[in-house]
């Protein structure tokens, strides 16, 4: 069992920055693949970024890319989203997912996901 706890939200002016970090717990938390998923107000959950368990690998939306950069610290069990430019389309709630065998952008293949974390970007 996994649990997850996203922080680092908050509200910011178009082309600010925020980073959200998800902390795991849990001795496994290196082998399990990670992503950060949104939510909008009225709209379906969406992929933003995704991480290989070793770090060597990622994967983003077209709409976050070269924006957004998705890490991790297996030392510290945490995985983060660097998040700069934003806009105000990037307003929503933001949650931090774990999966033991994949690492991409198919929702229905993470096993354990968090609360969320608001992010609200003014204009």
């Amino acid at each position: 069992q996994v649990q997850l706890v996203e922080s680092g939200g908050g509200l910011v002016q178009a082309g600010g920055s925020l980073r959200l970090s998800c902390a795991a717990s849990g001795r496994t938390f290196s082998s399990y693949g990670m992503g950060w998923f949104r939510q909008a107000p009225g709209k379906e959950r969406e992929f933003a970024a995704a991480i290989s368990w070793s770090g060597g690998r990622t994967y983003y939306a077209d709409s976050v890319k070269g924006r957004f950069t998705i890490s991790r610290d297996n030392a510290k069990n945490t995985v983060y989203l660097q998040m700069n430019r934003l806009k105000p389309e990037d307003t929503a709630v933001y949650y931090c997912a774990a999966s033991t065998y994949y690492s991409g952008s198919y929702s229905s293949e993470y096993h354990y996901w968090g609360q969320g974390t608001q992010v609200t970007v003014s204009s």
